[in-house]
C-alpha cells in the first residue's frame, strides 16, 4: 500500500494527501463546511450575474454591449488565422482584417459605417492608382523610373492632403483620404521591387473586405447603437435642462429657495448650461455619422440632421443667456423688497411661461410631434414681452444706484431670453415640417386655461 502524507486543516475535516504516485487529491467540501460556519464565505451568484446587476443605467449596459461586440467581432476575424482550411486561402494577409476591425469598429453604428466605408475607398483608389502609376514607371524604366515615381507621389499626395483641409471634405472623408495617402505611397513604392503588386493588392484588399463585413454585420445588425438616436433623445434632454435652469435663478432672484428643503441647488441647474454650451462638437459628431446610418425605425434617409445642429445652435444662445443672469445673482447692488415685490409677478409668469414653452418644445421633439408655433405658442411670448415692456418704466425702476439699474438687467435679460425662445419656435416648426412629424395641436400646444 503506497504511502502518504496528511496535512491537517485547524477542525480536523478536510484532508490533503500527496502520494507518491504524483497524483494529486484535494477534497474541498470539508473546508467550505469549516469556512461556512466561521462566516468568513458568503456565496452569491456568478460574477458576471452580479456584474451586471451593478450595471444599471442605461449607457453602462450599451457601452457594455459594446465590448462584447467588439470581443465578438475579434474572435471570429482571429479565425482566419486559427483554422487551417481559411487560413490556406489568405495566408498571412489574415492580419489585414484583424487590423481592419480594431480600426473601424466604432461605438456607434454610422460611425462603424463611415470608417468602413472611407477606408474601403480610399484602399480601392490609393491601390488602383498606385498600380498605375508603378506599371507607367515600369514601362518608362531607367531613370525616368525613379522621376515618375517621385512626381506621381508628389501630385497625389498633395492632392489629398489639400483635400482633406477643405471643411466639408474634412468632417466626413478625413479618414478616406489619409487611407489614400497611406495605401497608394506603399502600393507605388512596392511596385520598384515587387512584380506582382496586382495580385498582393488584390488579396490584402479581400481580406480588408471580410474584416469589414464582419464590423457591418455586428454593428448593425446585433444590437445596433445608432447615433441618430443619441442626438435626437439628448437634444430633446436639453430642453428641460434649461427648463429647470431658468426657473432655479428667478427662485434664487427672487428669494423663493428654503434652504430647509431637499431641492436642487442652483449650481446644479448652471452646470447644466455650461454642458450645453459645450456640447457643439458632440452634436456635429453626432450629427455626422447619423447620415452615414440606412434607414431605420423613425429616421430615414434623408432625415433633416442639419436642423437639429442649428436647434442646438440656439439652445446654446438660451444656456449663455442663462449663465449672464448669474451676474445678477451675485451683484451686490440687489434691489429694496419693494422693488422686488414689484416685479415679482411679472418676471415670475415670464418666466413660468418660457420654462412651459421649452418642456412643451422638447415634447414635442422626443415625441416628434408638430408644434404651430405661429398659432399658439408665439401670441403668448408676444403679450408677455409687451408685459416686460410696460413695467419697465422710469418710475418703476426709481433710482440706478437704489437697485434699480439691477432690475432693469434682469428684466432686459428675460425680454432677450422671450425673443431668442420665439426663435427656437419657429426653428422647431420648420423642423417639423421637413421630418414630416405627426400633428397633434392639442396636446403640444395647450390653451391657458
Amino acid at each position: 500500500m503506497a504511502a502518504s502524507v496528511v496535512i491537517s486543516i485547524p477542525d480536523g475535516e478536510g484532508v490533503l494527501s500527496l502520494k507518491k504516485e504524483n497524483k494529486f487529491k484535494f477534497s474541498h467540501l470539508p473546508i467550505i463546511s469549516f469556512l461556512r460556519e466561521k462566516k468568513k464565505i458568503q456565496f452569491s451568484l456568478p460574477p458576471i450575474v452580479s456584474f451586471l446587476r451593478e450595471k444599471k443605467s442605461k449607457h453602462d449596459l450599451i457601452k457594455l454591449i459594446h465590448s462584447f461586440k467588439v470581443g465578438t467581432a475579434l474572435v471570429l476575424v482571429c479565425l482566419l488565422y486559427l483554422l487551417d482550411p481559411l487560413f490556406s486561402h489568405v495566408g498571412e494577409n489574415a492580419m489585414w482584417a484583424i487590423m481592419t476591425v480594431v480600426v473601424i469598429f466604432e461605438f456607434f453604428a454610422g460611425a462603424t459605417l463611415s470608417k468602413g466605408l472611407n477606408r474601403g475607398i480610399g484602399t480601392i483608389l490609393g491601390g488602383g492608382l498606385g498600380c498605375l502609376a508603378a506599371a507607367l514607371a515600369e514601362q518608362v524604366g531607367g531613370i525616368g523610373n525613379a522621376i515618375v515615381i517621385g512626381t506621381s507621389v508628389f501630385i497625389f499626395a498633395a492632392a489629398a492632403t489639400y483635400a482633406r483641409l477643405i471643411p466639408r471634405i474634412k468632417k466626413r472623408y478625413d479618414y478616406g483620404a489619409l487611407i489614400f495617402i497611406l495605401t497608394f505611397n506603399l502600393v507605388v513604392v512596392s511596385g520598384i521591387r515587387a512584380e506582382k503588386v496586382i495580385v498582393l493588392a488584390r488579396e490584402r484588399l479581400s481580406t480588408i473586405a471580410m474584416g469589414f463585413a464582419i464590423c457591418i454585420f455586428i454593428s448593425l445588425l446585433v444590437f445596433p447603437i445608432w447615433a441618430s438616436d443619441e442626438l435626437h433623445d439628448s437634444m430633446a434632454s436639453k430642453f428641460e435642462d434649461l427648463a429647470r435652469a431658468l426657473e432655479g435663478c428667478l427662485e434664487e432672484y427672487f428669494g423663493f429657495i428654503n434652504e430647509k428643503e431637499n431641492q436642487q441647488p442652483t449650481a446644479a441647474n448652471f452646470t447644466s448650461c455650461k454642458s450645453i454650451l459645450n456640447s457643439k462638437a458632440k452634436d456635429e459628431s453626432l450629427a455626422n455619422f447619423a447620415k452615414w446610418e440606412p434607414w431605420h425605425g423613425k429616421f430615414g434617409l434623408s432625415y433633416p440632421w442639419g436642423k437639429y445642429l442649428q436647434i442646438g445652435e440656439h439652445l446654446r444662445e438660451i444656456a449663455a443667456t442663462i449663465l449672464s443672469m448669474k451676474g445678477s445673482l451675485q451683484s451686490p447692488r440687489q434691489p429694496p423688497t419693494t422693488m422686488g415685490e414689484t416685479f415679482k409677478e411679472p418676471c415670475e409668469a415670464v418666466g413660468s411661461l418660457l420654462a412651459q414653452t421649452l418642456r412643451e418644445l422638447g415634447e414635442s421633439v422626443l415625441k416628434m410631434r408638430r408644434c404651430h408655433a405661429e398659432a399658439s405658442i408665439l401670441p403668448k411670448l408676444k403679450s408677455m414681452r409687451v408685459e416686460l415692456n410696460s413695467v419697465m418704466s422710469p418710475s418703476k425702476l426709481g433710482p440706478l444706484q437704489n437697485g434699480g439699474f439691477a432690475v432693469a438687467t434682469f428684466v432686459f435679460t428675460l425680454m432677450e431670453m422671450v425673443e431668442k425662445v420665439e426663435e427656437l419656435a419657429k426653428e422647431l416648426e420648420e423642423l417639423g415640417e421637413l421630418a414630416d412629424f405627426h400633428t397633434q395641436l392639442a396636446l403640444i400646444c395647450p390653451s391657458n386655461q
